[in-house]
């Protein structure tokens, strides 16, 4: 043990440590501007997101609807063509993929992978309507919740490892009480409401993406709805949930939408434009 270990006590080294962790490891989220913790490298990450990607794509059944996966590829295209600088990955790596199966979900790996199933798009019947998950996939990638996920999982290991120590003189009862009760307070006091604020941000951050794109982001205000009907058996406490519940993100979005339309405005003013040049 180094002199200063044994001056302190290795639970305060610990404990110095982690806050070292949080203060130095941020960065700043695009449009939020807010600080997030990221302990990994981005190419640590854009590599287990691919070999991830892999996995997936070899257990779960690709979809067999050339419509499907047309439309999953023309929105994600599209989108990450006006997200380059924000997602850091040229529009030409991006890969989408879409998977067989009811399940109404999608979701985004460190590096440009997305997955839609088919289930989704029952939901998302228009373009603009996809373009709204796809958004929030996108913004995922581009505000790394994946990285600053597995940061807060590291941070709450260490505060479990510096728990231990400065319990380590206590009866083994004591010690497990402690711990459990650690373990539950940082799941549902900091981890899940973590987890919220990434579905959240994710959802403004989207909207402006969508938007930027040349889709109407009017279309999500629409799309949460009808997830909101087609939920069966409701949702379960928001405080247990992972993500926020359906009217919380339809009243957020009603929150981000007049600056959406205005990036939706510019971006239709922009397209006209084009469009007329390229018919001289």
């Amino acid at each position: 043990m180094t002199p200063l270990a044994r001056l302190v006590g290795p639970r305060w080294l610990i404990g110095a440590l982690v806050v070292a962790l949080a203060v130095v490891a941020c960065r700043t989220v695009p449009e939020t501007g807010r600080r997030a913790l990221s302990l990994l490298p981005e190419s640590q990450l854009r590599a287990m997101g691919a070999d991830a990607f892999q996995q997936i794509k070899q257990q779960e059944e690709l979809s067999d609807d050339p419509e499907a996966r047309r439309r999953v590829e023309q929105v994600g295209t599209r989108i990450a063509r006006v997200t380059e600088s924000a997602t850091g990955v040229p529009a030409e790596q991006w890969e989408f993929a879409t998977f067989a199966g009811e399940q109404k979900n999608a979701f985004a790996l460190p590096g440009g992978r997305v997955g839609f199933f088919e289930g989704i798009l029952e939901v998302a019947e228009t373009d603009d309507e996809l373009a709204t998950v796809m958004g929030h996939e996108v913004a995922h990638v581009a505000a790394r919740h994946g990285s600053e996920r597995m940061s807060q999982a590291l941070m709450v290991s260490l505060g479990g490892i510096g728990l231990s120590v400065a319990l380590r003189d206590k009866p083994a009862q004591t010690q497990q009480l402690f711990l459990a009760a650690y373990g539950l307070g940082a799941q549902v006091g900091y981890m899940l409401p973590n987890s919220r604020q990434h579905e959240l941000e994710a959802d403004q951050i989207g909207l402006l993406y969508m938007a930027r794109a040349g889709y109407d982001p009017r279309a999500s205000v629409d799309f949460w709805e009808g997830m909101a009907a087609s939920s069966e058996g409701g949702q379960p406490p928001t405080f247990l949930s992972t993500h926020p519940n359906h009217g919380q993100r339809i009243d957020r979005l009603q929150e981000y939408m007049p600056r959406a339309m205005e990036e939706y405005r510019r971006s239709r003013a922009s397209r006209g434009s084009e469009d007329a040049v390229a018919r001289r």
